[in-house]
């Protein structure tokens, strides 16, 4: 059985146009949020957090261990290309089903059968790929933090107790942000644009001009091996998580569709441009960095490995201030994603599909937004932090739960639209013919890097070591299996639609 096509298409110079209430209405559900965001304001969500410098600063000191500057470099290459596609697949589909609900919403629609269990898995696994995104790009703002702390006083020490109460700190103010100052959230998003953008042309800059010494052109081609496992091979593949790490979250122009105006359009340009823009950008920093790397072996030992490339090359002051824009980076990818974050959870708990519904998917009458799943957002991702206690690996375990969490759930409704063929309608932003390869290619490469982030990333395998990903996947997907046997199954059949247009339309609250 094929997806329902949507009504209400009109004609609007020249190109097939939506009205975004109608659209909202023929998939059952009235409007709650309102319509802020503009194209721009799409794109913002999406390169927000994408975030190269938040990206490639947090996990540049893994890459430099796992496979070195021909992976940093070249891997970024690579993989940028694969997230187009990806970002491509998605982006068809978004214009098809745009709702905040985005990936459970348009699985459970385009399944042929047993919706609602699809459905309720990969909102499942948005779910926890989104609650890893906030609680990595938090912890990983406050290592800078601290980086930043002890090059103005060398006497302080830092520990992982202090990370995850800095970290704990962070997130709370970013849940406040959302709770309390909407209209402010939404033009930080805004700014965070050219705060990325300035931020990445100032560093660049800086390190092209500044240092007495760089690197031969060859060095790009250099690669090390130190994570422990004697296969260069694996090593390397390891290291392709610097780039895919930074390279998520950018369903979360989808999650504010709803929010969107024209979001069968905006919504899927603001998926491509976040990911082109971040590609070409991202790949000139990393250049940057490789290039200015003095000593590799004492740069790569360092507590935050691209601190110490700026420290070296172009001293302690100077170094202290660019720190400063990458800091900000972070906090701003770490409120947008929280902000995504919520609207994901909103649109799950408005079909039923979590525990406690009725309170998650309210709306404040202030503000217009789900305020209750911002508190809910915030305590998963401090949960998911807590092994940073005692792990000095726990980093890139968050980061491997939020990388294989969001690109499983990116890979199930792409999988779906590529089992449904042409019997998928697509919505005014179309790939045409080339629809289902770029799908065949988009699936393949998520089932490989999910795979993949899944293994162990150190060796020896130790207490400390050990890649606990794979746990914190399964510990949810088994409560969601259980919950699913038991009660859900009988009551959750995927999106709900809760009457015809002319019915929710009379719903609308605003």
């Amino acid at each position: 059985m094929s997806a329902p096509r949507l009504k209400n298409r009109h004609r609007h110079d020249g190109a097939v146009a939506l009205d975004d209430d109608a659209t909202l209405h023929a998939m059952g559900y009235p409007r709650k949020l309102t319509r802020r965001f503009r194209a721009f304001d799409n794109f913002a969500i999406s390169f927000t957090i994408i975030n190269i410098i938040s990206g490639i600063f947090s996990a540049f000191g893994f890459g430099m261990v796992a496979g070195g500057p021909r992976i940093l470099v070249l891997g970024w290459i690579g993989v940028s290309v694969m997230v187009l596609f990806v970002g491509a697949a998605m982006g068809e589909i978004a214009s098809a089903y745009p709702t905040s609900g985005a990936l459970y919403f348009s699985a459970g629609k385009l399944a042929k059968r047993n919706r609602g269990a699809w459905s309720w898995y990969t909102g499942w696994l948005n779910f926890v790929g989104q609650v890893g995104g906030t609680a990595a790009t938090g912890y990983a703002a406050a290592t800078f933090i601290q980086a930043f702390v002890v090059m103005q006083w060398p006497g302080y020490e830092i520990t992982g107790q202090r990370t995850v109460l800095i970290t704990t700190l962070i997130v709370l103010l970013q849940a406040l942000a959302n709770t309390y100052t909407v209209q402010l959230v939404a033009a930080l998003n805004r700014i965070s644009v050219w705060w990325l953008l300035i931020g990445m042309v100032v560093i660049v800059v800086c390190l092209a001009f500044i240092p007495t010494h760089h690197q031969s052109p060859s060095f790009i081609t250099h690669f090390v091996n130190n994570t422990g496992f004697s296969n260069g091979l694996y090593a390397a593949m390891l290291g392709l998580l610097v780039t895919s790490w930074t390279f998520t979250g950018f369903d979360g122009s989808f999650h504010m569709s709803e929010e969107t105006v024209k979001a069968t359009v905006n919504t899927p340009r603001g998926i491509m441009r976040a990911i082109g823009c971040s590609a070409v950008a991202g790949l000139v920093l990393m250049l940057a960095l490789v290039y200015a790397i003095r000593d590799y072996a004492a740069t790569a030992s360092a507590s935050a490995p691209p601190v110490q490339i700026l420290i070296d090359g172009l001293g302690t002051s100077t170094a202290k201030l660019l720190l400063l824009i990458v800091i900000g980076a972070m906090l701003f990818c770490g409120l947008a994603n929280m902000t995504s974050n919520t609207r994901q959870i909103f649109a799950f708990s408005r079909d039923g599909a979590m525990p406690g519904s009725q309170l998650w998917h309210s709306v404040s009458l202030r503000t217009r937004t789900p305020v209750k799943a911002v508190w809910l957002a915030a305590a998963c991702s401090l949960v998911l932090i807590i092994p940073a206690w005692w792990s000095h690996t726990a980093f890139t375990a968050i980061v491997s739960v939020n990388v294989v969490g969001l690109y499983l759930a990116y890979g199930v409704p792409i999988f779906l639209r590529l089992r449904l063929g042409d019997a998928f309608e697509a919505g005014p932003w179309s790939l045409g013919r080339w629809g289902k390869p770029v799908a065949r290619v988009a699936v393949t490469w998520i089932v490989f890097s999910s795979v993949l982030f899944m293994l162990p990333q150190v060796s020896p395998i130790t207490g400390t070591t050990f890649n606990y990903a794979p746990i914190a996947l399964g510990v949810v997907l088994l409560i969601a299996t259980v919950w699913w046997f038991a009660t859900a199954r009988r009551r959750f059949q995927g999106p709900v639609s809760y009457g015809s247009p002319d019915e929710v339309a009379a719903m609308d609250l605003i």
